[in-house]
């Protein structure tokens, strides 16, 4: 069985949104209607440190594929569901667009796309992964910032990561998040401050 997860090394991030791009134009063409710029994933600036040593980091929004996904426990049709390899997905035509899924994903991560007229959210463009493919914002990223895989294989780059310090973003909401971070520290200086 494989059970899909992402990590994202903010200590290579550039921040160029390739990755909102990449989805953003993949996932239109996937579903027929277009996804804009920053729905499924995006990424949000964030300055840390105290003036004149502040650092701008980057903090990158997308659905957490979660082991306990509350999305999917409060939908009462169904149509928020897990598949086998761990992605979670909708099925529109079971939507009925009550919106319970919105409320209660705490990573703010689904959206209501307009022309669908029902909640959206990254998908791990399953419908690529699928025939052996990369998700598009994994196969955009310049600087390979985005690593996609198995996390139950030992040999993969996701599993060694995450094996040597990645970090789930909102482990405390005890969703089991399976998207991962190795941070960019910012290591405070002797005598107090940030680098």
């Amino acid at each position: 069985m494989v059970r899909y997860g992402m990590v994202i090394d903010l200590r290579t991030c550039i921040g160029c949104f390739s990755c909102v791009t990449a989805c953003s134009q993949e996932n239109s063409r996937a579903l027929g209607a277009e996804v804009q710029l920053g729905a499924r994933t995006d990424i949000h600036l964030v300055e840390r440190g105290v003036q004149p040593n502040t650092r701008l980091l980057f903090h990158h929004m997308i659905c957490r594929h979660c082991e306990n996904p509350p999305c999917v426990s409060v939908c009462p049709t169904g149509a928020s569901y897990v598949t086998e390899d761990g992605v979670i997905l909708i099925d529109y035509d079971l939507c009925i667009g009550c919106k319970y899924c919105i409320v209660a994903c705490p990573f703010n991560a689904r959206y209501v796309h307009e022309s669908l007229g029902a909640p959206d959210k990254c998908t791990f463009c399953y419908h690529r992964v699928k025939d052996g493919l990369e998700p598009a914002c994994v196969e955009a990223c310049p600087t390979f910032s985005r690593i996609f895989g198995d996390l139950d294989d030992p040999e993969s780059e996701v599993s060694r990561l995450v094996s040597s310090g990645a970090v789930p973003v909102g482990s405390w909401h005890n969703t089991g998040p399976k998207v991962y971070y190795v941070p960019n520290v910012v290591k405070p200086k002797w005598g107090g401050g940030e680098e």
